[in-house]
């Protein structure tokens, strides 16, 4: 029997490489927190993929509260950090806690994120949150860089294949606006 693993997820487009690559060593369980994710219609977009997805591979998907006032409180004065900057470290530490409690709350003997799959996410700092997170809690976090051995591609080839919507932006209202702004000085 293989053991359980939570997995944080964002978004279908990330999620399908990483999840094909943990179902060969655990039983696996989709975990959508995400209240980075705004306006509203762009978080119902993304779960809605996700719950397409995992209704059609079989893989059961647990959805928790859209706390996005949470978020903004979390992240105020932040606004505009970088990618990668401290905003991000507060927003992958603020899904990352999330994801642990409810883990050790359900009985997984594993976590982890999909968050490292992207080219514009700080893996170091993630997988560094994650274990710091594991051994408060006493669980463990699978560590990895999905992104490494052409993950990231791998995964824009699933998301072809399986039609997903694929988003342009992290998430988060910040991250949207600086993708605005470099559309429009590239036009």
């Amino acid at each position: 029997m293989k053991p359980k693993l939570l997995l944080h997820t964002c978004c279908a487009p990330c999620s399908a490489y990483v999840v094909q690559l943990l179902q060969e060593q655990f039983d696996v369980n989709a975990y959508f927190y995400d209240p980075n994710i705004h306006p509203k219609r762009e978080y119902e977009k993304r779960l809605g993929e996700m719950r397409r997805w995992c209704s059609a591979i079989g893989l059961p998907l647990i959805k928790a509260p859209y706390e996005i006032h949470a978020w903004f409180a979390l992240t105020r004065g932040h606004e505009k950090d970088p990618e990668k900057g401290d905003r991000c470290k507060i927003c992958y530490r603020m899904r990352l806690e999330h994801a642990v409690i409810y883990a050790k709350e359900h009985g997984y003997a594993w976590f982890t994120t999909v968050l490292t799959i992207s080219p514009h996410k700080d893996a170091v700092a993630i997988n560094a949150m994650g274990c710091d997170l594991a051994q408060a809690h006493n669980i463990r976090f699978y560590e990895a860089n999905f992104k490494k051995n052409d993950g990231f591609k791998k995964s824009v080839e699933l998301s072809k294949h399986y039609g997903f919507y694929r988003q342009n932006w992290c998430g988060c209202i910040w991250s949207r606006n600086a993708y605005l702004r470099k559309r429009t000085h590239a036009a």
